[in-house]
């Protein structure tokens, strides 16, 4: 455990605690506690999450744009749900491009367990999408990606980030359940415009 790992630890509870109540203030907790990831990752040789960390601090600057300037009113984002048939799609279509990656990272680099380190990789790039859109199912989508990010950082021996994601676990279940509320509780989009 190194200072660094926990300010980014710090930083990264922050992004998640603030994100829940649906702040704005989640996206520059997010872009400090990835930077700091990006180079640790790279550190252990966890080249996809390294590359991911690096994704997370341009949506970090992205999710700030469309929670305060995005949606139909130029008013920020509302929150949404998609469809069980576009999850089907999503589902499949992140599986088979992580795949392809995993088997690209396995055989020409030097990456460590890369199918799983490949699958939380991809699967968090999407859900950081649907995070940013505000779409209420993203927070399923982490609880599995937290899973298996446990089980990857503990054979990396970070033992500190690993505690983090057993928090984060339960942490996106609940969020799942503020959200869902908060969507069927925010005015009707005619509502709001009017």
């Amino acid at each position: 455990m190194t200072y660094w790992e926990g300010l980014a630890v710090v930083l990264a509870l922050a992004y998640l605690l603030l994100a829940m109540r649906g702040s704005i203030w989640c996206w520059p907790a997010a872009f400090g506690s990835t930077l700091i990831y990006t180079l640790l990752f790279w550190e252990v040789s966890l080249l996809m999450e390294s590359l991911l960390n690096g994704y997370y601090l341009l949506m970090a600057v992205y999710g700030f744009w469309v929670w305060r300037f995005g949606g139909d009113t130029g008013e920020g984002t509302r929150y949404r749900r998609l469809p069980f048939s576009q999850h089907t799609l999503i589902i499949a279509a992140t599986a088979v491009t992580a795949l392809g990656m995993g088997y690209v990272m396995d055989t020409y680099t030097q990456a460590d367990m890369a199918y799983l380190d490949s699958m939380t990789t991809c699967f968090a790039v999407v859900t950081t999408v649907m995070l940013a859109y505000k779409v209420v199912e993203n927070w399923i989508y982490w609880v599995v990606i937290d899973l298996a990010s446990i089980y990857l950082y503990l054979n990396k021996s970070l033992i500190l980030t690993s505690g983090l994601f057993v928090l984060y676990v339960g942490l996106a279940a609940a969020s799942y359940f503020m959200w869902r509320r908060a969507y069927e509780h925010q005015p009707r989009l005619s509502q709001a415009v009017a």
